[in-house]
């Protein structure tokens, strides 16, 4: 059996069921994989063939009998290095964070994978804290993009992208407070969905607030709304946590887009976007016209909330690290000590401000999509650059990785639910992202536009050249 580890977690579960091919087979192929490419890409902290094997040897049992222990059972999956996963150190990319703990929770979205009998390979790498948009630390060094391992895979998710992009897990977790999956799925060819805030269970609350969203990094659509029927059961830990409602994400997928509105922003009426990645994104929302979609170009009624943005989120990282003793604070990531060490001036009439300004962003957004179902717009303005860089230029010694994610940000403040679809690659072969933006609540309008964009292109069956 060959290229079991390229297979979506929606094809293993029926070839498991049909016993064409074992949880333990696919585990093995998923390990050799990691052990071809890991030393070019570093995108994992912890691996453990052991366990896995363990509980791949398991989930063959019981889909021998016919038993499964739920709809992703004896599928691989990867945890980002930010969730608990019980037995297991979560360093969050940090010297400064000790492995001598308890380590004896699963965040929520691992206890359902666990509870459904996924198989857990190991956990992939963030940034410090998961703190930037591309991904190395102190901790770890530096992880690259599986395209060309020259590039960053982009972040803080960046371990997981890489890793479902290089083939290592058909099921990857991710965690997004500006942009942490979006802007890796983007750069690295894949999927990545961020829901609406509370639609995923997250425990403990992120340090950076109600901007963090947990959820699916997958190379198919399919895999990710998989993925939310697992991951949106709820857990009492999580105060913010929304409703279950029992939405089956995975039912109707494959029809058409006839009556959708949308509305497109090539720019958000502000941002310079790079030309072939404009082309790309303006060929990808033809597609969706001609999938029944009837498109507006429009801008959304707000200006850039970078200021807004920079204010909470640094407050969050003072909040985490302003404390910490000197000799722990020359452990971090020297770009992150200087966001620490800027943030000491923010005071309480900044931060409140901001707070309203966001309340405001909110509203006019919500006004804004009763007009759309969607607003779609580039994911990133540039293709993947250097990795090891914090930033495409230089000059960004304030802005640090805001400055160049203006796409992804502000829907964070918004708290809608956002994806990441690959939509080309530019001539130097590098992947480019479209980015559908949905009404609160409604993840489901985003996964399935996605899933019927997908369909109607082949960017997602795309290998990185040499994997």
């Amino acid at each position: 059996m060959t290229d079991l580890q390229w297979k979506s977690a929606a094809r293993l579960v029926k070839g498991y069921a049909k016993k064409k091919f074992s949880p333990v087979e696919v585990a093995r192929a998923c390990f050799a994989q990691m052990e071809r490419h890991e030393k070019a890409l570093n995108a994992i902290v912890e691996i453990r063939p052991e366990e896995a094997l363990a509980a791949a040897g398991a989930s063959e049992k019981r889909w021998m009998k016919g038993e499964p222990q739920g709809p992703v059972d004896g599928v691989p999956a990867l945890i980002k290095d930010l969730l608990l996963v019980r037995g297991w150190p979560t360093l969050r990319g940090s010297r400064t964070v000790s492995p001598d703990q308890a380590w004896d929770q699963d965040a929520p979205s691992v206890a359902r994978l666990r509870e459904c009998g996924a198989v857990f390979l190991g956990s992939t790498t963030t940034p410090e804290f998961g703190w930037k948009g591309v991904t190395d630390s102190p901790l770890t060094g530096i992880t690259r993009n599986p395209w060309d391992v020259t590039r960053t895979p982009g972040g803080s998710s960046g371990g997981s992208a890489a890793a479902a992009a290089a083939g290592y897990a058909p099921l990857t977790l991710g965690t997004d407070g500006g942009g942490s999956i979006r802007i890796p799925a983007g750069f690295t060819g894949i999927f990545g969905h961020k829901p609406s805030f509370g639609r995923v269970p997250a425990y403990p609350l992120s340090p950076f607030g109600t901007v963090a969203h947990v959820g699916p990094m997958t190379r198919t659509v399919e895999d990710a709304c998989l993925m939310m029927n697992v991951i949106a059961q709820p857990d009492s830990r999580d105060w913010h946590s929304l409703p279950y409602d029992g939405t089956d994400y995975t039912a109707k997928l494959g029809k058409g887009l006839k009556g959708l509105r949308i509305a497109f922003s090539p720019t958000l009426g502000h941002v310079e976007v790079d030309p072939e990645i404009a082309r790309l994104v303006k060929k990808a929302v033809k597609v969706l016209e001609e999938l029944g979609a009837k498109v507006d170009e429009k801008d959304p009624p707000f200006a850039d909330p970078a200021s807004c943005f920079r204010i909470l989120w640094w407050s969050g990282a003072r909040a985490l690290l302003g404390q910490l003793p000197p000799e722990k604070k020359k452990l971090l990531d020297p770009a992150l000590r200087d966001v620490v060490e800027q943030a000491m001036s923010i005071g309480l009439d900044d931060y409140q401000e901001a707070v309203k300004e966001r309340g405001l962003l909110g509203s006019r957004m919500r006004q804004f999509m009763e007009g759309y179902d969607l607003l779609v717009t580039p994911t990133l303005p540039i293709p993947a650059f250097e990795a090891g860089k914090l930033a495409p230029v230089a000059a960004d010694d304030k802005g640090k990785w805001v400055n160049w994610t203006p796409f992804s940000y502000p829907f964070n403040l918004t708290q809608q639910p956002a994806a990441s679809v690959p939509c080309g690659f530019t001539s130097a072969g590098l992947p480019a992202g479209l980015h559908l933006v949905g009404r609160m609540f409604d993840d489901r309008t985003v996964l399935h536009a996605a899933h019927a964009y997908e369909q109607a292109t082949d960017w997602h069956k795309a290998r990185p050249p040499g994997f």
